[in-house]
């Protein structure tokens, strides 16, 4: 499905219909967020609803001007775009502005803008450049540690500011290098070490030692078996004795990097999940209201501006990270669900765009782009449900914020251009 004139390029209407949709369901969530005394119009800038109106509007002045820029262009700057962008979370360190906390903003008047949203696209654009150019393998060690640097740098500057959420965002990267070709190994090591970092809050580095050994041992065994069965790769004994010490090490060093490195609002947000600690009047209140919202909205929902949580503000950060808990009370499973089904809906096709791409540029810029909608999408409502930490990761196109709503634009419609050019951009 595709929006052409003539020989004009062919736009693709399916992912600009999503767009559209979570926009409208985003801006009417909230509008809905704000209690009924405050309605005077939709325009109204002292209000959030009349400011994301505004952001909306200029929203579409950006698509336009990507959607006209030269197609080779995001291509042939993607190393300065980056530099710049890397260049702009330094500065927040100077010339930054602290807000809830955070010093991860730039104000210009009454306008603050977050340059961690711009950074994943210029992100992208570096990452797609780089195993885009010819020689490079992601499946050599030397051209991954270049690859791993370009994602890691930017999130090595968001995490002191604190904003170890949208740091967490750059874990979407692996879609793309995976399929690139780089081996799920690298995934399943991320996992059995966030398996290893939860196991040792919640039962002790010494427990997590031990069954660390007791699965390796009977690994070991069991490859053992196979080498005399079938004549397989003899197993290594050094191997799994390196694989039991650097695992005993960074079990005993959990405690001391989360006592250390994360701020107490990061911990107790973990303990909460985790089920450590009960704390239903601090950290906790802000998932419980949400949960509280989320589950009474029923099937159909109360309806729009009838919500009595998000009518009476009971839910902390309801306009921005949390407005799904107004979508789940206002307009019940079935609104929640199909606001779900948008967002995977997003995420499939990007995938299937990226995949009849004709050059490498454009289908790695295209993986980026999926990944880390589908991280957003993942981890937010997760959160918002009570399953996974409150990291502070807004929901795309929904959360309030002109910085977010706009870095999320330009990710989109970078791609949209490319792949309206795949016929005829060549890299």
């Amino acid at each position: 499905m595709y929006a052409a004139i003539g020989n004009k390029p062919k736009f693709d209407l399916w992912i600009i219909l999503i767009y559209l949709a979570l926009i409208a369901i985003g801006w009417l969530s909230i509008y809905s967020a704000a209690s009924v005394e405050q309605y005077e119009s939709i325009l109204d800038m002292n209000q959030v609803y009349g400011k994301q109106l505004l952001w909306i509007g200029l929203a579409v002045f950006l698509i336009v001007i990507i959607l006209a820029v030269e197609v080779k262009f995001y291509e042939r700057f993607a190393g300065i775009i980056y530099v710049i962008s890397l260049l702009s979370l330094a500065g927040l360190f100077v010339f930054g502005k602290e807000i809830a906390g955070a010093t991860s903003w730039y104000a210009f008047g009454p306008v603050s803008l977050q340059p961690s949203e711009f950074a994943k696209f210029a992100t992208a654009l570096a990452v797609a450049k780089y195993l885009s150019q010819l020689d490079i393998n992601v499946r050599d060690l030397k051209h991954l540690i270049i690859v791993s640097g370009i994602i890691l740098l930017p999130a090595i500057l968001i995490v002191p500011q604190p904003d170890p959420g949208s740091a967490l965002v750059y874990s979407a990267f692996f879609f793309a290098l995976h399929r690139e070709g780089l081996s799920l190994w690298f995934l399943t090591l991320g996992l059995v070490a966030l398996a290893l970092f939860i196991g040792s809050l919640l039962i002790g580095p010494i427990w997590v030692t031990v069954t660390v050994i007791v699965v390796l041992l009977l690994l070991f065994l069991l490859s053992r078996k196979r080498y005399k069965q079938r004549r397989t790769a003899k197993p290594a004994v050094s191997w799994y004795l390196l694989a039991m010490v650097v695992c005993a090490a960074f079990a005993f060093s959990t405690q001391y990097v989360f006592d250390n490195l994360f701020q107490e609002r990061h911990r107790n947000r973990i303990n909460i999940v985790l089920g450590l600690v009960e704390d239903s009047q601090g950290v906790q209140y802000n998932i419980i209201q949400s949960e509280i919202a989320i589950g009474s909205g029923g099937l159909t929902g109360k309806g729009l501006l009838q919500g009595t949580q998000t009518q009476g503000g009971f839910v902390p950060a309801q306009d921005t990270d949390f407005i799904f808990s107004a979508i789940g009370e206002e307009w019940g499973f079935l609104g929640a669900g199909f606001t779900v089904i948008l967002f995977m809906a997003l995420v499939y096709r990007l995938v299937i765009m990226a995949e009849r791409q004709r050059n490498q540029f454009a289908r790695v810029y295209g993986y980026c782009v999926a990944g880390i909608f589908f991280i957003h999408f993942f981890i937010n409502i997760g959160m918002v449900l009570g399953l996974l930490p409150t990291v502070g990761i807004p929901l795309p196109f929904m959360s309030y914020g002109g910085s977010g709503l706009w870095g999320f634009t330009i990710l989109l419609f970078i791609f949209v251009k490319l792949d309206a050019h795949r016929m005829s951009y060549d890299h």
